[in-house]
């Protein structure tokens, strides 16, 4: 006899962890892990482009970019919905703050956030400089 199973109206979500090296060549593995796991997903796009801008956020300025340091990043993703954070080991940042934007419009830098903020429908922080940070850009 046969067994069929049935699939449920609703979907757990999935969610992938993985802890990288801080180290500059690192960047590129972050881009591919998360693509890798979003290949069938329509804002695969935005999400690798919103965690490649994390990562290289957390390896400038916090310790996760210092010798020995790490951050970790995490992919969720269920019916509907789509979430890539990275958590790094903290310290200072070198602004006042994620949240703020520096003031100079041609600056090189200081672009990342405001950038993950235009492609997700929401951006999430918590933390604090000594325990670590934690950003999530969800996209719906």
């Amino acid at each position: 006899m046969l067994h069929e199973t049935t699939p449920t109206a609703f979907t757990a979500p999935m969610c992938w962890r993985r802890t990288f090296p801080g180290r500059p060549d690192q960047a590129r593995c972050v881009r591919r892990f998360v693509a890798f796991l979003l290949e069938d997903c329509r804002q695969a796009d935005d999400a690798v482009q919103a965690v490649a801008e994390l990562a290289g956020n957390a390896l400038i300025h916090t310790r996760s970019g210092r010798p020995g340091g790490s951050f970790v990043v995490e992919v969720r993703r269920g019916e509907g919905c789509l979430a890539v954070s990275v958590t790094d080991q903290g310290g200072s940042l070198d602004d006042s703050g994620p949240h703020r934007r520096r003031h100079d419009d041609l600056a090189e830098n200081g672009r990342g956030l405001p950038i993950v903020a235009d492609l997700a429908t929401r951006v999430r922080w918590t933390g604090d400089p000594e325990h670590g940070h934690t950003v999530t850009a969800i996209f719906a």
